[in-house]
């Protein structure tokens, strides 16, 4: 196994660990990637001694706790080239449609306001940074929930206990995933629309929401339409500069 395989291994190793969100043995490690115990038990050894993975109860592995570090550290670097690329983005865009922009990030089962442009409007959409909104409700929150790994969907999902909401968000979901884009009307705020879109990194992961909201009465048909080509146009000029 050359250096770019075992790299790869090692990999698919963690990426494992952090599917199950648990610990897993040797065996089943093994299993899951596709390589020999003895592959396995090697690069885990690798891993463990740079505090990567740690030795849980007797003959398990979990994440260690320098992923943390690495996590803190990506996270950090991630909000900074948010605030740089998004910001010129989000004011072209704010111009354009005069209404507020918002840039949403997830954090657990809520979003975070991390940047916002208002409008300049007398009557308009107000948000303040670090405002925190639910992830369930709202066009911030469903943008970004709808292009979720599987598993957070399904632990988000597991949160509605009343069968015709639980379908009602599946299918809105579903709707969400198909166009690309989620428009709400009073969801959060009465009377307030939402328009938003998804944010992708390098490795077409979500990893956070464009929103343009306003009072809804000023939405006829005509200008939803415009207004969601504009979000997904400046969510899609975001991602692709994250990605460069």
């Amino acid at each position: 196994m050359n250096g770019t395989q075992t790299l790869g291994r090692a990999l698919d190793i963690l990426f494992v660990l952090a599917d199950v969100e648990s610990t897993l043995s040797v065996a089943e490690i093994a299993e899951k990637v596709s390589i020999p115990e003895s592959t396995a038990y090697r690069l885990l050894q690798t891993l463990e001694q740079n505090g990567i993975v740690e030795r849980k109860a007797k003959g398990q592995v979990g994440l260690g706790l320098r992923i943390l570090e690495l996590a803190r550290s990506l996270t950090q670097q991630i909000d900074r080239d948010l605030y740089i690329i998004a910001r010129p983005i989000m004011e072209k865009l704010t111009e354009a449609t005069n209404e507020t922009s918002s840039l949403m990030v997830r954090t657990g089962t809520n979003i975070i306001c991390i940047q916002h442009v208002e409008s300049r409007r007398l009557i308009r959409f107000a948000i303040e940074n670090g405002r925190i909104l639910p992830l369930l409700l709202g066009a911030s929150g469903k943008a970004i929930l709808a292009f979720e790994s599987k598993r957070v969907i399904e632990q988000m999902m597991s949160l509605v206990v009343n069968k015709a909401e639980y379908d009602q968000l599946a299918a809105e979901l579903a709707q969400i995933q198909q166009q690309g884009y989620c428009k709400t009307i009073g969801e959060v705020d009465r009377d307030v629309f939402g328009i938003a879109a998804p944010i992708y990194d390098t490795h077409q992961r979500v990893i956070a929401s464009l929103t343009i909201a306003g009072p809804a009465e000023r939405l006829s048909n005509k200008i939803a339409q415009e207004f969601i080509a504009a979000v997904m146009e400046a969510a899609e000029q975001i991602s692709q500069k994250l990605a460069r």
